[in-house]
């Protein structure tokens, strides 16, 4: 299986009168055509990493890397043209919270057709029938209505199914998911999940899946980085999460509440050394 995507030593940091903040310190991993899911704190430099890697880092930041490599494309050296072309047609990115993703002043049908149009130059009459499929496809019942309103008309879960249809209707070969299934109730995110699973089983679309869910994240994925303060500490199969030997994944497992499990929960102990 070819790699789809390669990283190494990716590195994003910001500069503030307080000095350097280094949110990503030397982030390797390669994707092929499978599901990668990526796990640690608030602040660990998950989403961070998706954002260097769809080219979304704000300018001020700093974003080096030794390698940064889609299908063969030097992301770090192309052209800015072709790096927005990329992004929405064989990138996409999944961000985690509809409200401040969506335009507010643009309806969700029109968002959604503006990835085709752009993209695939298709008649307004074939896109917008594309974009209501997709609608479709991720559950949200009477499209046809949910098409013509705005993002604040619509609760926060089906904004969050609006955003996922909008990246996905383009068919990218390589999607970021950040959080996806947050704001969703476990019923849609299951069929939220089948849907990204058939993705990448069908079409042979890559998955980057970045989430606070372990258990979520190790039945569903095939890989999982772990990630402690901009640094991957640990990478383990999916199914093998719960065998996890570093300390901090130990940390983030004993932490989760299971019924009839300890009380309080146990505090995560951090090392000086992990970012070492």
């Amino acid at each position: 299986m070819s790699d789809l995507l390669t990283v190494e030593d990716l590195k994003v940091s910001f500069t503030s009168r307080a000095g350097v903040n280094a949110a990503v310190r030397g982030v390797s991993f390669t994707l092929g055509r499978e599901r990668l899911g990526i796990v640690g704190e608030s602040g660990s430099g998950k989403s961070q990493t998706g954002r260097a890697i769809m080219g979304l880092t704000p300018p001020h930041a700093s974003v080096t890397a030794g390698k940064l490599e889609f299908d063969g494309i030097d992301l770090m050296a192309c052209p800015p043209a072709l790096r927005r072309s990329l992004r929405g047609s064989r990138l996409a990115m999944i961000l985690q919270d509809p409200k401040y993703s969506l335009n507010p002043v643009m309806t969700i049908g029109r968002q959604i057709v503006e990835v085709l149009r752009v993209h695939e130059r298709l008649p307004a009459r074939a896109a917008r029938e594309r974009a209501l499929d997709m609608l479709e496809a991720v559950q949200i019942r009477d499209p046809g209505r949910v098409f013509d309103l705005y993002p604040h008309e619509v609760s926060g879960g089906m904004g969050q199914r609006a955003m996922i249809a909008m990246m996905l209707v383009a068919g990218p070969q390589l999607l970021i998911a950040d959080e996806p299934t947050s704001a969703l109730d476990v019923t849609v995110q299951l069929e939220v999940l089948a849907i990204l699973d058939k993705l990448v089983s069908g079409r042979g679309m890559g998955l980057i899946f970045i989430s606070h869910d372990l258990r979520l994240v190790s039945s569903f994925c095939d890989r999982v980085l772990v990630m402690y303060a901009g640094r991957v500490v640990e990478e383990i199969r999916g199914g093998r999460l719960e065998q996890a030997v570093h300390p901090y994944t130990r940390g983030l497992i004993s932490c989760a509440p299971r019924i009839g499990g300890p009380r309080p929960l146990p505090v995560l102990d951090r090392n000086a050394g992990w970012v070492a």
